[in-house]
C-alpha cells in the first residue's frame, strides 16, 4: 500500500444542477473502451466474471486504487489498521492514498478535482457537492455504469430510492455521485430535556405538538423558579437556531435551519416557491418568536455551544437541542459536575399545523469517481469493489463492524456485539480500544455516513436510541422528494450568485424576527426586499428548468 501526500407536501431540490455532454468513443470492439456505459476488456483487468449481488468481491489479481482519504483527527489513519489488512488479504485490494486532514478536506478536494489531479475514488461527498465539478468533466457520470453494480441496483429497487436518485440527475439526464443509501430515514435530532425538572412540573408524557411543547415549557418554568430560561439552545453560531428550526420545520410545511434552501417544491401548486417568504416559514418564525417573547427560550440565539451546554449543565435551563450521541455527552458533563439527580431524555419529535413529518433524504455522503478512471485497466474491478464495500450486505457489515471473531461476535439470532476490549460511541464506551481509531472500521471513508440497512443502522444503537428512533418513525411521515429541475450552466452561475446573498438575507431576518428586533408587521416589507434582491428571479429560473425537465420526459 502506497501513501501519497498528495422534503400536505413539500419537497426540497437537492441541488442546483448543470449540464454535461458525456463524450466517449463509439463501441469499437476489441479491447478498447466502448460507448458510454460499456466497459472493454482492457478496462476489466482484475474484475470478476461472475460478480453478482451477494457475491463476495475478490479481484482476480492484486489491484491498487488511488483514493482521496479524509483523515479524521479522532481516528487518524494507521498503516497497520485491520481494515487495510483484510481488504488486501481477502479482497486483493490496496490503495494509493492521498491523505487530507479533515480541516482541509472540502477545500483540498475541490482544488484537486477542479485541477484534474484527484484520485480515482473520492469519498465523503454529499449529494449536491458533485454539481460544481460536472461542467468541467472531471467526475464520472456514474449512472452510465450502475449496470455493473448489482448490489447498488438491488438496494435502490428494494428500498424505493429511485425517485431520490433521479432528483440528482443533471441536465444531461445523468447523475455523478454514488450516494450513501439508507433503508430508513436518518433520525437523530430533537430536544433533550431535564426529565426530573419536567416531572417536578407534573409532566410525564412527551408533547404531541410543538404548541403543547411550548405549554410544557411554561409549566416547567413555573415549577422551577430558579431557571433562567426553560430552554437555551446550541448549534446557533453558524445559523440562528440551526438544529431546532430544522427539526421543527417540516411540521410547519417548510424547511429551515441547517436544512434551509431558498427553493422548496409545493405539491399543491406543482411549482417551486421561495422558502423564506412562504406562509409556512412565517408561521414557524412566529412560533419561535413566541417562545422568546414569553421568556421560555433564551434570546441569545447566536451563542456558542459551550455557553448553551454550560447553562444546561449548571441548572439554568431545562431543555436544549441534542441528538442520539450528544445526550450521552450531556450525561457525562452532569456526572462530572457532581449532579446525580439530573435525568435526561430525548423528546419524541412532536407534530405541528402541517402534521407530523420528517424532512431529509435517505441518501447521504457517497463516492465520486474521477472521469479518467474509466480508462484504467482496473476500472470494472473498481466498480465491483465499490459496489461490494458500500452496497452489499457483507461489505457494509465489514465496514461498520469489522471481522467476526476479531472485532465482534454474532449469535444465532444475528445479534452483533463488539468484543469487550473494543468500544465505539455508546457501545463499550470505556473499552481501551476503539473500533475506528484502532481498527479503521466505522470510518466515514469506507462507510457511507453509516448509510445502510435498518438492521445495521440499529445494530450500533443503544437500546434507548433504538426505541426512540422506532417511536419517531412510527408517528412521522417522510416528506416527498422534489422533482429534478436541472439548470444549464448559465442558469447555475446566475442562480449561484443570487442564492448566497438571498440566504444571508433570510438568515439575518430570521434572527431579527425570532428575537423581536423586527416586528412581523414588517413581513410584507421583508417579502418585497427579497424579491428586489432576486428572489423571484431565482424561483422563476427553477420553475423554467422544471418545465423543461417535464417536457423532456
Amino acid at each position: 500500500m502506497r501513501t501519497s501526500q498528495k422534503r400536505v407536501a413539500v419537497g426540497i431540490v437537492a441541488a442546483l444542477t448543470i449540464s454535461l455532454a458525456a463524450c466517449s468513443s463509439p463501441a469499437d470492439g476489441g479491447g478498447e473502451q466502448g460507448a458510454a456505459g460499456e466497459i472493454g476488456a482492457d478496462q476489466s483487468v482484475g474484475a470478476m466474471e461472475d460478480f453478482a449481488a451477494g457475491t463476495t468481491f475478490k479481484a482476480t489479481e492484486p489491484v491498487e486504487f488511488s483514493l482521496m482519504y479524509r483523515d479524521h483527527p479522532n481516528y487518524s489513519v494507521q498503516e497497520d489498521w485491520s481494515v487495510f489488512k483484510h481488504l488486501e488479504e481477502d479482497n486483493n485490494v490496496t490503495f494509493d492514498r492521498t491523505d487530507i486532514p479533515l480541516a482541509d478536506w472540502d477545500n483540498k478536494k475541490s482544488l484537486l478535482v477542479g485541477a484534474g489531479d484527484a484520485s480515482a475514488l473520492i469519498p465523503v461527498t454529499y449529494p449536491g457537492q458533485e454539481t460544481q465539478f460536472v461542467s468541467g468533466g472531471a467526475v464520472l457520470p456514474v449512472s452510465d455504469y450502475v449496470q455493473y453494480m448489482p448490489n447498488f441496483e438491488q438496494k435502490a429497487k428494494d428500498w424505493g430510492l429511485q425517485d431520490e436518485l433521479d432528483a440528482h440527475r443533471q441536465a444531461d439526464g445523468k447523475y455523478y455521485l454514488l450516494p450513501g443509501v439508507r433503508e430508513i430515514p436518518d433520525v437523530q435530532y430533537s430536544v433533550v430535556i431535564r426529565e426530573d425538572l419536567f416531572e417536578k412540573a407534573g409532566i410525564t408524557e412527551d408533547p404531541e405538538t410543538w404548541e403543547e411543547f411550548a405549554e410544557q415549557l411554561a409549566e416547567v418554568t413555573a415549577a422551577n423558579p430558579d431557571l433562567s430560561f426553560a430552554m437555551s439552545d446550541r448549534w446557533t453560531d453558524s445559523q440562528p437556531l440551526g438544529a431546532m428550526l430544522q427539526y421543527i420545520a417540516p411540521n410547519y410545511d417548510t424547511i429551515a435551519g441547517w436544512g434551509y434552501s431558498n427553493n422548496r417544491f409545493d405539491e399543491a401548486s406543482g411549482e417551486f416557491q421561495f422558502t423564506g417568504t412562504t406562509d409556512g416559514y412565517k408561521e414557524l418564525l412566529e412560533y419561535a418568536a413566541g417562545l422568546v417573547d414569553a421568556g421560555l427560550l433564551d434570546p441569545e440565539i447566536t451563542q456558542s455551544d459551550d455557553q448553551a451546554i454550560q447553562k444546561f449543565v449548571s441548572g439554568q435551563t431545562a431543555a436544549i437541542s441534542g441528538n442520539t450521541q450528544e445526550i450521552n455527552s450531556y450525561r457525562s458533563k452532569f456526572a462530572d459536575a457532581g449532579n446525580t439527580e439530573a435525568s435526561l431524555k430525548m423528546v419524541v419529535l412532536p407534530g405541528g399545523p402541517a402534521g407530523g413529518y420528517l424532512t431529509g433524504s435517505r441518501l447521504s455522503s457517497g463516492v465520486m469517481i474521477s472521469d479518467d478512471a474509466k480508462d484504467n485497466a482496473n476500472f470494472l474491478a473498481m466498480l465491483q469493489f465499490v459496489d461490494w464495500l458500500y452496497y452489499s450486505d457483507e461489505g457494509i457489515e465489514f465496514a461498520q463492524w469489522g471481522v467476526e471473531g476479531e472485532t465482534f461476535t454474532k449469535d444465532a439470532d444475528g445479534k452483533r456485539e463488539l468484543l469487550p476490549e473494543i468500544g465505539w460511541n455508546a457501545l463499550n464506551p470505556d473499552a481501551p480500544k476503539k473500533l475506528n481509531a484502532d481498527f479503521g472500521y466505522s470510518n466515514g471513508v469506507f462507510l457511507l455516513a453509516n448509510g445502510s440497512s435498518k438492521d445495521l443502522l440499529q445494530s450500533v444503537m443503544s437500546d434507548e436510541t433504538r426505541e426512540w428512533t422506532d417511536q419517531v418513525l412510527a408517528v412521522k411521515e417522510i416528506v416527498p422528494v422534489a422533482p429534478a429541475a436541472p439548470l444549464d450552466e448559465i442558469e447555475l452561475e446566475q442562480n449561484s450568485l443570487l442564492d448566497t446573498q438571498l440566504k444571508d438575507a433570510v438568515m439575518a431576518a430570521t434572527a431579527a424576527f425570532v428575537t423581536g428586533q423586527r416586528s412581523f408587521d414588517d413581513w410584507d416589507a421583508f417579502v418585497a426586499e427579497i424579491d428586489a434582491q432576486g428572489g423571484k428571479q431565482l424561483i422563476d429560473t427553477m420553475n423554467g428548468a422544471l418545465e423543461r425537465a417535464k417536457s423532456a420526459n
